[in-house]
């Protein structure tokens, strides 16, 4: 396969703007650990914990839900829809450090769009089945179509790769909503103030741009894997 990259100009370049992404990647994922880790060391004043503003917002809008557990790992926090419940990782779940409440009050957030019918998490959940087959067979499929020369598996792979991509272009926005509804919530009187929205915000910034780049990288390979189908029908 690694042929048709050198033979064609436009697979070429893909190439080389995939390896930019991988370096952006990691300069991002060591970003948001050092912003975490920055705003992790400003107590807020409020004196609330994670779990405890996640609470609150959810309150805030009106929302129950089944618990808020806390999970091993680090920045392992998240939403789970089929339990219904929010899990924080150790150290934000008992943390009163700003981007604990950040964090948390983001996860939150994704347990109001559920509640509320959000769109996008809706069309997410649509698509989601065929995404992870996507994620588990697309590439495995492709190089098979490759090796055996055969098109409809080629562009088999291909399309389910597609639909790894439009699972994370959705996935983008629903991010970005969330952290818009927890930032509206922890800006209210009694969470935190204005100095201290600023760092959970840039908290959550660092951390959208991780599905920012992902998205990148994810259209740059669909990119790749059509150029070489065409290059094999030459």
């Amino acid at each position: 396969m690694y042929f048709y990259f050198y033979d064609d100009p436009l697979s070429l370049t893909l190439y080389a703007v995939g390896i930019l992404i991988f370096i952006a990647s990691l300069i991002i994922q060591g970003a948001v650990s050092s912003t975490f880790n920055k705003y992790s060391k400003v107590a807020s004043r409020c004196g609330l914990t994670g779990a405890q503003a996640a609470q609150l917002v959810l309150q805030k809008n009106g929302v129950t839900i089944a618990g808020i557990h806390r999970t091993p790992g680090q920045l392992t926090d998240h939403y789970d829809p089929r339990s219904n419940t929010i899990h924080l990782s150790e150290g934000v779940y008992d943390s009163t450090g700003v981007a604990a409440i950040g964090v948390a009050a983001h996860e939150a957030g994704h347990a109001v769009q559920y509640a509320k019918g959000y769109a996008p998490i809706k069309m997410r959940m649509a698509v989601l089945p065929v995404a992870n087959l996507g994620s588990k067979a697309a590439i495995p499929l492709t190089l098979l179509g490759f090796v055996f020369s055969f098109q409809p598996v080629i562009y088999f792979g291909i399309i389910l790769f597609a639909a790894v991509t439009l699972f994370q272009l959705i996935t983008l926005p629903v991010e970005l909503d969330a952290s818009r509804r927890a930032m509206v919530a922890i800006k209210s009187p009694g969470i935190l103030d204005s100095e201290e929205a600023k760092g959970a915000r840039r908290v959550l910034t660092m951390a959208a741009l991780t599905y920012v780049a992902a998205l990148a990288a994810s259209i740059v390979q669909l990119l790749r894997l059509i150029a070489l189908a065409n290059n094999r029908r030459r």
